[in-house]
């Protein structure tokens, strides 16, 4: 049985998580009444703050901004599935907590609230589901994460030069 969960979990909780995201983009990148609400309102408690155009339409953080980068997460996350990719998996449900931590930390922590298109909290609900099932999917894929920054190590670290021998003298005939 739990291996059957191990084999099976992953590809069930990056479909579902995918699944999301793609839908959700119908709403981001077609500037929907709702998301319209949920940007304007953080754009104004920003403006609030001193940061005024952050969650504009051309703002650090629109809707097109997290929008796109959940649909790099998507195609991750469904990319990852393949054998050959695993580690994409693993980048994809890292990119989905970072996108998921920011809209949970939103919804508690600004005028946004847990309600803010009166569904009764499903958007909540939502993002809050795919928060926690990123950091499973993590959990899961850590191997492949340490991997992944292993590699990106050695990309970026230059490794120590071995010592030079030391050099003989020439042999005098």
């Amino acid at each position: 049985m739990l291996k059957h969960i191990k084999r099976y979990a992953p590809v069930a909780i990056s479909l579902f998580a995918a699944a999301v995201f793609l839908d959700s983009l119908r709403y981001k990148f077609t500037d929907h009444p709702n998301t319209q609400e949920i940007f304007g309102r953080l754009d104004t408690w920003a403006a609030s703050l001193g940061a005024s155009g952050l969650f504009g339409h051309t703002g650090l953080f629109s809707q097109y901004v997290i929008g796109t980068a959940e649909l790099f997460a998507a195609t991750l996350l469904l990319v990852g599935l393949l054998p050959r990719f695993v580690r994409l998996n693993a980048l994809g449900a890292l990119i989905g907590l970072a996108v998921m931590t920011g809209a949970v930390s939103f919804h508690v922590f600004t005028p946004l609230g847990i309600d803010p298109n009166n569904d009764g909290g499903g958007l909540f609900a939502a993002a809050l589901t795919i928060w926690i099932s990123s950091i499973a999917l993590l959990i899961i894929r850590r191997n492949e994460i340490a991997a992944l920054l292993a590699d990106l190590a050695r990309a970026f670290i230059p490794s120590p030069k071995p010592a030079a021998a030391p050099m003989r003298a020439p042999a005098h005939a």
